[in-house]
This record gives C-alpha cells, structure tokens and sequence, in this order.
C-alpha cells in the first residue's frame, strides 16, 4: 500500500518541488501552484491533472479516483484513494502532476 511517506520521498527528488502545511494538510507545490495534496487523515491525494480528462478517470475506475471537492471544481485538479494504487500508479500520477506545473523546459529536462 502507497502511503504519504512514499510520495514525499518521490515529490521532494523532483526540481523545484518543495512542500508546504496549510489548515493541518499537506502539499506540494512549485512556485506558488500546488500540484500535490492530502486530505487531513492522509488517506487521499489530490493532485494536478487536466480537466477534459477527469470524467475518463472517474468512470473508468470508480473505486479508485474521487471527483475533487466542490472548490476544486473549476481547477485541474482530481482525487485517488492512496490504498487504491501501488508505488508504480503512485509514481506515474505525481510526475505527471508536476510535469503539469512545471516549466516544459524543467519537465524535458527531468529523467524519470
């Protein structure tokens, strides 16, 4: 099982990355967008990812990813349950949250 000790340990490796505790939560963030967060009870990752693909998700797989709170509605932004996904689904959803955010030229440059 995933938990937040696992993606902080990937999160803080990646440039530009540096985490922050805001209202008890934490996140991720470069510069001053947040591309990682965690609910209170660190059981679910919110985290950047395209709008226009969201519903894919969602219906897809249920079980798994959780529609993002009804402040988070309008930004890039979704949900998935930590003990829904292994290290590798893990891994692939926070690099691409930060290639989201990132500058293209950092994420070209960044092996991973």
């Amino acid at each position: 099982m995933v938990t937040v000790d696992h993606v902080c340990e990937l999160a803080r490796r990646l440039p530009r990355s540096y985490d922050v505790v805001v209202r008890g939560r934490l996140k991720f963030r470069v510069g001053r967008i947040v591309y990682l967060a965690f609910s209170k009870d660190e059981t679910v990752m919110g985290f950047a990812f395209p709008k226009e693909w969201r519903n894919v998700l969602l219906e897809s797989e249920p079980h798994k990813f959780l529609p993002p709170e009804p402040v988070d509605v309008r930004y890039n932004w979704l949900q998935v349950r930590l003990s829904a996904i292994d290290e590798a689904e893990m891994r692939d959803l926070v690099i691409d949250a930060w290639r989201f955010v990132v500058p293209k030229r950092v994420a070209a440059s960044h092996r991973g």
